[in-house]
């Protein structure tokens, strides 16, 4: 029988902290007049198991001090010449063409990479055939060159045909000059700024001196009584999930916007987060997640185009999760006729496990529950429409890449993922907490209450952008 999960009585979303005190807030039952008084638990329930959402960059990255307001690195360009936009000005037959290149030239170089001597692969695009040949001349300011066909029936395809071309090789004759021309290595500059991230926890001194216990255990592993210190602690694991969640979520203030001009003493000029770096420089999957492996093949095809990283670490929300095992279980040929225990290398003793955590299609997969992508009160219960923003997954290359770091002018080898903090030798900014007011200790200002603050300022650098797929609606 077919059924749903029923809306009522749901979960809240609503946040148990409040800027105010409310009734919500305390307990008001003060009847002590009553004779029947309740019996109360003075162990806090935690009904929503561990709230927090950060650990990822911790799983997969690195944090690391940064001396500038502006962090710049340089990635490797490719090492091998192809232009896929070509054209041919002579007719198929043609023992000689000319070659003009329509693709993108690097920018401010205003040459192609082709030089006389040369030998080339040229394709129709189409598949109507190739041909083979060698350059015997190049006109770089036109961003063409001349060829001469190995082959004796001349060219294949016909004029005007939109052609591929990449260099394989040279052929020179005997007792000639070297090669003419040579070519300068091309390197992409990235940068990213980081962003100051606050919070702030206050209690009056007079809510101070009313003290009343609760036990509680608390997501970082801390257990004991806390008075109003629970708030403060909330606070603190609050602000800990910002930093990790302002890091994938950032987003750099476009030009005219509201967030550049905003007054008072918020925006600035924002920052590119794990997201926007993958939505623009990176891989996406649109309409939900690979659950086939005809579709995920189409994934490896991808990362076989880009940096062909060995391991990767797939990090996915609960639907993803199981398309997943699914996907990976109908490979049992005796799926359909009952689940083999075999396969799973189960016993009808023990508790069926169902599920995969790693898989090996062309490259290695690892699968891992991200829980920010299930929490509902953060990307977690979005809509499933195209255009929603909703984010199914993300694919991280494992390991590290080497970098030339534009600060440390040298070569440097960084996690793909990692975080970068202002520090000096004076001032470390990763995460700095501190007290001020008149109350709970704190006796450097007049005010009649105990103020917290917590203050990071940091960046999240994604490196080789190529190698990541994000897996969205």
């Amino acid at each position: 029988m077919a059924g749903s999960v029923s809306a009522t009585p749901g979960f809240a979303l609503q946040p148990s902290a409040e800027q105010v005190p409310l009734a919500s807030n305390y307990i008001t039952n003060f009847d002590f007049l009553n004779q029947y008084l309740p019996d109360t638990y003075e162990k806090e329930f935690e009904r929503y198991g561990n709230r927090t959402v950060s650990s990822f960059l911790r799983m997969v990255g690195a944090e690391m001090p940064s001396n500038s307001d502006l962090i710049k690195w340089a990635e490797q360009g490719r090492l091998h010449t192809k232009y896929v936009d070509c054209t041919s000005a002579a007719a198929a037959g043609s023992d000689t063409a000319t070659i003009t290149v329509n693709d993108t030239l690097v920018p401010g170089a205003g040459s192609i990479a082709i030089r006389v001597g040369q030998t080339v692969m040229i394709s129709d695009n189409a598949g109507t055939g190739s041909n083979k040949g060698i350059v015997t001349a190049v006109d770089t300011a036109a961003g063409t060159f001349d060829v001469a066909y190995y082959e004796a029936g001349g060219q294949v395809p016909a004029a005007g045909q939109t052609l591929s071309v990449f260099i394989y090789g040279s052929e020179f004759k005997k007792g000639t000059t070297g090669m003419e021309g040579s070519l300068e290595a091309d390197d992409e500059i990235f940068e990213n700024s980081p962003i100051i991230i606050k919070d702030k926890y206050a209690v009056s001194g007079s809510d101070m001196a009313q003290i009343g216990w609760i036990e509680v255990t608390t997501e970082n592993g801390a257990s004991g009584y806390l008075w109003y210190l629970k708030s403060e602690h909330e606070t603190r694991l609050r602000f800990d999930d910002y930093l990790e969640t302002a890091m994938i979520e950032a987003v750099p203030a476009e030009a005219g916007s509201g967030a550049i001009t905003a007054g008072g003493n918020v925006g600035n000029k924002g920052s590119e987060g794990v997201f926007f770096v993958v939505e623009n420089r990176g891989n996406v999957w649109g309409g939900g997640f690979p659950d086939t492996l005809a579709e995920f093949d189409t994934i490896v095809s991808r990362l076989d185009s880009q940096g062909a990283i060995e391991e990767n670490v797939l990090f996915v929300n609960r639907e993803f999760s199981f398309g997943i095992d699914d996907m990976l279980a109908a490979q049992n040929s005796y799926g359909a006729g009952g689940t083999s225990y075999g396969l799973f290398d189960n016993d009808e003793t023990m508790a069926l496990n169902l599920g995969f955590t790693g898989f090996r299609r062309g490259y290695d997969f690892y699968k891992s529950d991200w829980k920010y992508l299930n929490d509902p009160t953060m990307r977690g219960g979005m809509s499933g429409v195209t255009g929603s923003g909703k984010v199914n997954g993300l694919l991280v290359p494992a390991g590290s890449t080497s970098v030339y770091d534009q600060i440390l002018g040298k070569n440097a080898k960084r996690p793909f993922l990692h975080v970068r903090y202002r520090a000096s030798e004076t001032e470390d900014r990763r995460y700095k907490t501190w007290i001020t007011g008149s109350a709970g200790g704190a006796m450097n200002s007049d005010l009649d209450a105990m103020e917290v603050h917590f203050l990071s300022e940091r960046a999240v650098c994604t490196l080789g952008a190529n190698n990541f797929f994000l897996f969205s609606e």
